[in-house]
């Protein structure tokens, strides 16, 4: 039962974690520094770069938030176990450093003299998909060697 409710806990900590700051940004920190989620670097990425916004958005949104509601449904015995192995390759799609290295691209390209301090939403993000990758191995092992029902 802790298994389920931890990885039922993190469909509510994902869309947290998405509109949670990840890193303050801004020229020089006497100017003020804007606070930069997933949601609002993938607002950004929208305006400057659709198709590097439309991969993002899989691998940043999607990815993970799938990978979860699939390994729920094969703890609750829902969905076929033999499922796993594809889940734990979306889990991999669903790392946190595709979404960092497409936001710090962006960055790059509109600013030169730049300061960046992490926030907590980048450590709530990571623990998420670090918690989702472990989660879904631990369900693998647990309920991998089970016969789906019929």
């Amino acid at each position: 039962m802790t298994l389920r409710l931890a990885t039922l806990s993190l469909l509510i900590l994902y869309p947290i974690a998405w509109f949670a700051p990840l890193m303050r940004a801004g020229l020089l920190p006497i100017f003020g520094l804007s606070e930069i989620s997933v949601i609002t670097g993938l607002q950004s990425l929208w305006r400057t770069d659709i198709f590097l916004a439309l991969i993002v958005t899989i691998f940043a949104l999607f990815a993970p938030y799938i990978k979860t509601i699939g390994t729920a449904l094969i703890q609750w015995n829902l969905l076929d176990p033999r499922v796993q192995p594809a889940l734990n390759i979306l889990g991999k799609l669903a790392m946190a450093d595709i979404f960092l290295i497409a936001l710090y691209i962006t960055l790059a390209k509109g600013i030169s003299y730049a300061t960046i301090e992490t926030a907590w939403g980048l450590y709530l993000f990571t623990g998420c998909i670090l918690a989702s990758l472990a989660l879904g191995h631990i369900t693998e092992m647990t309920f991998g060697s089970r016969k789906p029902q019929t």
